[in-house]
């Protein structure tokens, strides 16, 4: 890999999603219909009604692949995301927040179409938070708006299996793949989601064979790419197919794969656990500067541990503190 000559580290390409989190009650909850404790997706009405009920609230950045980038920041990693909001309040939440944390970002938004893609979360006294996700612009991504400039000089071109759903953003994901090849750099997919995995398997398939130098998964979704629960057998097909499988095993850490080799990592341990939303994205970020930066799987898959474990210790899908003094602290290094 001619990682030593790109301008980033990781370049993403994802949904670009806004978090408005507010306090509720059940009755709440009932009124507007709402299942408690569900996810589910929502149209721009229902959205916006749904919005003005909500109690005032916070609202946060997120969506997986600039989770993973605004974890590679965090480390000190130079990192590129590409995603689509719209010209409203909450593309300026995001568009701030991600160049906040170090992150090249210059995609250009929707222009009279849907609103920026946000998840309404209203969260319950015992923590129990109950979903509602808007798409809007986000999965307005496609080829246009992928740069083969910006991919080129991506060392690892990060893409958001979430982002398979729609047709546009799949043939944005088929043009980035082969700019990044074009430069010799390095493609990797995250699975994302077992219900991705359940609508997109054989295109997926399809995509990681033909595409995919590294993918990133979770064992619930490497199981369902190849419908076994054999966890070996599985590691072990994924692992033929690209250079480079990274597969996370909760508390019991992760196997990454690379031809004959297997390396286990553990997992860090946490005190408390408090939410788990983000361990995967900043597993993604650790790992994949430890490989854009050429280090070993191992110091790879530790440096993707310890930003799982930071994020896990709190609430939200971000790094609360910075994830280059966390790695200094236990002795991992960036550099080789």
């Amino acid at each position: 890999m001619t990682q030593n000559t790109a301008t980033y580290d990781v370049c993403a390409v994802g949904n670009a999603i806004v978090d408005v989190l507010s306090p509720c009650d059940d009755a709440f909850l009932a009124a507007q219909s709402l299942t408690p404790g569900s996810m589910q997706l929502v149209d721009e009405i229902q959205s916006a009604a749904l919005y003005d009920a909500m109690a005032a609230g916070v609202e946060a950045s997120g969506g997986s692949a600039g989770n993973t980038v605004a974890g590679v920041g965090s480390f000190g990693g130079r990192a590129a995301y590409v995603g689509k909001v719209a010209p409203d309040t909450l593309g300026e939440v995001f568009s701030h927040d991600i160049r906040a944390s170090g992150v090249h970002f210059d995609t250009p938004m929707l222009e009279g179409g849907a609103g920026t893609g946000r998840c309404l979360i209203n969260v319950t006294p015992d923590g129990q938070r109950t979903m509602c996700t808007f798409l809007g612009a986000a999965n307005q991504l496609g080829v246009a708006d992928i740069d083969a400039e910006l991919i080129g000089s991506s060392a690892i071109v990060y893409l958001e299996g979430y982002l398979f759903d729609p047709a546009p953003a799949r043939a944005a994901f088929e043009a980035a793949a082969a700019a990044a090849h074009k430069a010799g750099r390095k493609v990797a997919i995250t699975l994302s989601d077992t219900f991705v995995v359940a609508r997109w398997r054989a295109e997926l398939l399809a995509f990681i064979e033909a595409s995919a130098d590294i993918v990133l998964a979770n064992e619930g979704e490497l199981a369902a790419l190849f419908e076994t629960d054999d966890f070996d057998a599985a590691a072990a097909k994924l692992a033929s197919m690209v250079e480079i499988a990274a597969v996370t095993r909760g508390e019991h850490g992760s196997v990454i794969l690379s031809g004959d080799d297997r390396v286990s990592v553990a997992a860090y341990p946490v005190a408390r656990v408090q939410d788990t939303t983000g361990a995967g994205d900043q597993y993604a970020a650790g790992f994949l500067l430890g490989v854009a930066r050429g280090l070993t799987l191992e110091q790879s898959g530790k440096l993707g541990s310890l930003a799982a474990s930071e994020v896990i210790a709190h609430w939200g899908p971000r790094p609360m503190v910075k994830l280059a003094d966390l790695a200094a602290e236990n002795g991992l290094t960036l550099t080789v």
